[in-house]
């Protein structure tokens, strides 16, 4: 253990010695010599050459708590390739075990109670606060959890329910939705849809909301989509978090970002490989896998979040200005230096007392009573 902090800290001090040995090179007198050849390769349009460089962790409006999570080392897993359906279930459940055995305490921190049950014939958790605020005693949400369509099976999904549930004051029903390698599209689209159709026969959708991140936050937008479609009534507000609006390799910050986000890393690892698995086959285009090509007119008020460096910006920004040019009143937060959904990682970080306190009073202000 004590050899490990040593490397890392060594680590820690040869990174920062390249950010200085770079940041003195664009200050010093190979500026003169970076900018030339800059200049050169950017001399016609088309696609933007950059010199390679070495980015510091920010300090400035971001805590230490944010701040550990930015310059954290890339996940083990993030250039997984699993062969087959039993390697893929070896990774889902290596990955899962660790948040599943952490629920417990979290919940106890947090004031949540958590129940297991069923509804419309798929497995949800039911999450509630130990105070229920005052103005959310008739509302409810429906969470559909992150994961890239595959990870966060069971409780290892309801961090993020947990935390609305107890910033917010709100009771929480948490999708347990199926998914491959098992359960392809469209199976957790299916199972959102089941449970929003069995929820608002007994609540008024203008009562609820439907939130998540990541791949919830594409599947938001999806089933806003096919409520439309089907004329179900749509949810009063909904929270799409850094939303996995686009499956397929489409966006700027997938360029940018690529190998600056620090838990997705890339397209072409472990997230590109799952984009396909749950596509099984279909079009990545198809509105229900990428919402951003579907009609987003009539949706209700959105907000969503997203940080400087997650690969999903794009996705972000894209579905906000669509948003946006349909009429829709969205809301976008955008978090210094954070890499994908990490507002959501840290309980004790500002930051995320921060990012769930504002989607709470988005809420708060748009839901009917």
């Amino acid at each position: 253990m004590r050899i490990n902090v040593q490397l890392r800290a060594f680590a820690l001090v040869i990174a920062a010695t390249l950010c200085m040995g770079a940041n003195a090179q664009l200050a010093g007198g190979n500026y003169d010599a970076t900018a030339a050849s800059q200049g050169a390769a950017n001399a016609k349009a088309g696609p933007r050459s950059t010199p390679p460089k070495v980015i510091p962790v920010p300090s400035e409006e971001v805590s230490p708590q944010m701040q550990a999570l930015i310059e954290a080392p890339y996940p083990d897993y993030f250039n997984a390739a699993p062969k087959d359906a039993d390697e893929w279930k070896a990774l889902i459940n290596r990955r899962a075990a660790p948040t599943i055995a952490a629920i417990p305490a979290l919940a106890e921190k947090l004031g949540v109670r958590i129940e297991s049950t069923q509804m419309a014939g798929v497995h949800v958790f039911i999450v509630t606060p130990k105070v229920v605020g005052p103005h959310n005693q008739r509302r409810l949400l429906m969470h559909l959890h992150g994961g890239g369509y595959v990870f966060g099976p069971g409780e290892a999904a309801l961090p993020e329910a947990m935390l609305l549930a107890s910033f917010g004051g709100y009771k929480v029903v948490s999708v347990d939705y199926r998914m491959p390698p098992d359960f392809p599209y469209p199976a957790a689209t299916d199972d959102a849809m089941a449970v929003w159709k069995e929820l608002v026969r007994s609540h008024p959708a203008r009562n609820m909301a439907v939130f998540g991140t990541s791949t919830g936050g594409g599947m938001t937008l999806a089933l806003v989509l096919r409520a439309k479609d089907e004329h179900v009534p749509l949810p009063g507000a909904i929270g799409p978090g850094t939303p996995w609006a686009d499956i397929s390799r489409i966006g700027d910050s997938y360029e940018t970002n690529e190998w600056v986000d620090n838990i997705l890393v890339t397209w072409d690892g472990w997230l590109g490989r799952a984009a396909l698995l749950y596509a099984n086959g279909k079009d990545l285009k198809d509105p229900q896998l990428s919402p951003i090509y579907g009609d987003f007119s009539g949706f209700p008020p959105a907000i969503l979040t997203t940080g400087t460096r997650d690969l999903f910006l794009s996705n972000t920004v894209r579905t906000h200005r669509k948003l946006r040019r349909a009429g829709v009143v969205a809301e976008l937060n955008v978090y210094e230096g954070q890499s994908h959904a990490q507002y959501g990682l840290r309980p004790e970080a500002p930051e995320t007392r921060e990012a769930f306190g504002d989607i709470a009073r988005f809420f708060d202000q748009h839901l009917g009573r």
